[in-house]
């Protein structure tokens, strides 16, 4: 069964760094555009980054540019998504996705999703 299961969600003060994961199993990413989205409670999900596998591409939501980054180890068949100086406005649950057509449009987008994860909790507290 191909799955996607992040980790490293957690509570973390304000100011603080957290590093998400994301491992896929049963199917390889290397080819694919892969990118991390986030929901509040009662609000639409929004795109945090994604990143085009041919391209080199990465896009990045305004509001995390320069503290978030995105990165994979094809070895592991593992996506990160490195955060730092987290802000209270960053709690929410993120996910991982795989896909095609990572663009900017403007902030990250995904054509089509193929597998989502089921998601991981970051509270950050002011």
């Amino acid at each position: 069964e191909v799955q996607l299961v992040e980790s490293g969600g957690g509570l973390v003060q304000a100011g603080g760094s957290l590093r998400l994961s994301c491992a896929a199993s049963e199917f390889s990413f290397e080819d694919k555009d892969i990118g991390w989205w986030r929901q509040v409670p009662g609000k639409v999900r929004e795109g945090v980054s994604c990143m085009a596998r041919s391209g080199g591409t990465t896009v990045y939501a305004a509001s995390v540019q320069g503290r978030f980054t995105i990165s994979t180890d094809n070895a592991k068949a593992t996506l990160y998504l490195n955060m730092d100086n987290l802000k209270p406005e960053d709690t929410a649950v993120y996910f991982c996705a795989v896909g095609e057509g990572c663009a900017n449009v403007p902030g990250p987008y995904l054509r089509n999703v193929y597998h989502w994860g089921r998601g991981t909790l970051v509270t950050v507290s002011s």
